[in-house]
């Protein structure tokens, strides 16, 4: 399913938005890390759907991606 460009971005900018809050980052690293992000790349494929997933658990994978990435990789 191929999600309408414009509701994809608003989904983007609230994830972006949560992630930053909950990882205290500023939101230009946020979106930074975001669109370097496997979660973004799989959104914006169509995988599975993951569009139609709710906020925060795109959040949840988003902060799980990050997580794995060293400290001093950040």
């Amino acid at each position: 399913m191929i999600a309408n460009p414009i509701l994809l971005q608003k989904k983007y900018a609230r994830i972006i938005e949560q992630f930053s809050k909950r990882e205290k980052l500023s939101l230009d690293a946020a979106l930074n890390f975001f669109y370097h992000s496997q979660i973004y790349r799989l959104i914006n494929e169509g995988v599975s759907d993951l569009h139609c997933m709710s906020d925060e658990y795109l959040t949840e994978e988003l902060i799980s991606e990050y997580k794995e990435i060293p400290l001093e990789n950040r």
